[in-house]
C-alpha cells in the first residue's frame, strides 16, 4: 500500500504539459509608420522565410494596421514552395482561440497597430525557403486590414531579409512577421524530469525490498 501511495504521489507530479512558441524565423519588429499592404478584398501578400533544419511550424505572428475599434476575427494562411503557388505544405483559416489580436499603439495616420498571433498549426518542413501567404483577413466591421511593412529591418539569421510580393503589384518590400516552433516550457521539462526520477527511485526501492 505504501508503494502504491508513493507511486500515485510521483504520478501526481506529472502536470499537463505547458507549451510555448519560440521563433525560428524573425523578419524583424513591427514598424507601424511607413506602409502596409491589404490582406483582404481579394489581395494576397506573400513573404519568404528560411529554415535551416527539419522542424514543425506551430504558429506565426505578424503586424497589422487596423481601423480604430477593429479586431481581427479570422485570416486565411498557407505555406507554399513558391510565391502563393507550387507545393502547399499547409493551409487553412485560423480563428477563435487560435488567433489573438493585441493592440500596440496608434500611428500618425490614425490606424491602430496590432500584433496578430496564430497558433495551433502543424506544418512539417525540411531545410529550405518557403512562402507564407496571407489573405481574406476579416474584421466584424468589414474594414480593410493591412500587413505592416518593415523591409526586413532588424531581421537576423538565415534568409534575411524576406522576399515579398503582393498579388496585384508583384515585388514589394517585406513585412513584419515571425514563424514559430512549439516546445515545452523549461519549468515543465524540469518538473517532468523530477517526476521521472521519482518513479525510477520507487522502482529501485521496490526491487531492493523484494530481495
Amino acid at each position: 500500500m505504501r508503494i502504491a501511495a508513493s507511486t500515485i504521489l510521483c504520478l501526481a507530479m506529472l502536470p499537463a504539459l505547458a507549451w510555448a512558441q519560440f521563433p525560428v524565423y524573425d523578419n524583424g519588429p513591427i514598424n507601424g509608420t511607413t506602409d502596409a499592404w491589404t490582406i483582404n478584398f481579394g489581395y494576397i501578400v506573400s513573404d519568404t522565410f528560411t529554415t535551416t533544419g527539419y522542424f514543425g511550424v506551430s504558429g506565426f505572428s505578424f503586424g497589422v494596421w487596423e481601423f480604430p475599434g477593429d479586431t481581427m476575427s479570422s485570416v486565411d494562411w498557407s505555406v507554399t514552395s513558391g510565391e502563393n503557388s507550387g507545393t502547399i505544405f499547409g493551409s487553412g483559416t485560423v480563428s477563435g482561440a487560435n488567433l489573438t489580436d493585441r493592440f500596440i499603439s496608434s500611428n500618425q495616420y490614425g490606424y491602430n497597430i496590432d500584433v496578430i498571433t496564430v497558433s495551433g498549426l502543424n506544418v512539417t518542413l525540411n531545410s529550405g525557403t518557403y512562402w507564407l501567404n496571407l489573405q481574406n483577413a476579416s474584421v466584424p466591421s468589414g474594414d480593410p486590414v493591412y500587413w505592416d511593412e518593415n523591409s526586413g529591418s532588424g531581421c537576423g539569421g538565415s534568409g534575411c531579409p524576406s522576399s515579398a510580393s503582393e498579388s496585384a503589384l508583384g515585388t514589394i518590400p517585406s513585412e513584419a512577421f515571425t514563424v514559430a516552433q512549439q516546445f515545452p516550457e523549461p519549468s515543465i521539462i524540469l518538473m517532468f524530469g523530477s517526476s521521472a526520477l521519482c518513479l525510477v527511485g520507487m522502482r529501485r526501492w521496490k526491487l531492493r525490498n523484494r530481495s
